[in-house]
């Protein structure tokens, strides 16, 4: 014999998730959604997101990349540089970064872009071919028509290796100063290309 429960005032207005038993409907996170992903094609150093959506509050992007290069020792890794809409103008960046040894911090007006040394490593990088460069950029009000756009990034590589000031955690923030939507972001690097097993993933961030 089955009895049927009777809820509490509390226990009614608790969430409720999807069981094979229950047929709730399905929990879903709020907080981000995939837009798009973009790989390295071996050829180019600059992968693009086009067409970006402005239905959400705020972006995201998770990277793994390396270079083609075949540069080894010190200087086998490589800038990563954000550009918004295709503007190469009115950039700034302030950068805190670690290596094995040493804490340091720049900064940088006028620039090209909102870059990041030392940021990806190549084919061959000290200690093996199978390391690459992580990280995540947060853009913030994207869509904004009257803000100028500020984002906010952390990356890092490390090659298990000592006595190498090429490999390094980077902390940095950056601002453009334009108060377009932006509606494309181009991410390059300073090396000859990304390889094909670079990704990078673009997601919106809903609002509260």
């Amino acid at each position: 014999m089955i009895t049927r429960l009777k809820l509490s005032t509390i226990e009614q207005g608790l969430p409720k998730y999807r069981s094979m038993l229950a047929g709730n409907d399905a929990f879903s996170p709020y907080a981000f959604e995939s837009i798009a992903t973009a790989t390295g094609t071996g050829s180019s150093a600059t992968v693009t997101f086009n067409s970006i959506p402005s239905t959400y509050q705020h972006l995201q992007i998770r990277f793994l990349a390396k270079t083609t290069d075949s540069v080894v020792g010190a200087s086998d890794t490589y800038e990563l540089r954000v550009t918004f809409n295709g503007v190469t103008t009115n950039y700034a960046a302030h950068r805190l970064y670690g290596d094995y040894s040493a804490a340091g911090a720049t900064a940088g007006t006028a620039l090209a872009s909102v870059l990041t040394i030392r940021a990806i490593p190549s084919s061959n990088a000290t200690n093996g071919s199978n390391i690459y460069g992580v990280g995540i950029i947060d853009i913030h009000d994207y869509a904004s028509t009257t803000k100028n756009k500020v984002m906010r990034m952390i990356n890092g590589t490390n090659a298990n290796t000592a006595g190498n000031a090429s490999y390094r955690i980077n902390l940095v923030s950056g601002l453009s100063l334009d108060t377009n939507a932006i509606t494309s972001i181009s991410i390059s690097t300073s090396g000859t290309a990304f390889t094909t097993g670079s990704t990078f993933a673009l997601y919106g961030v809903k609002g509260a």
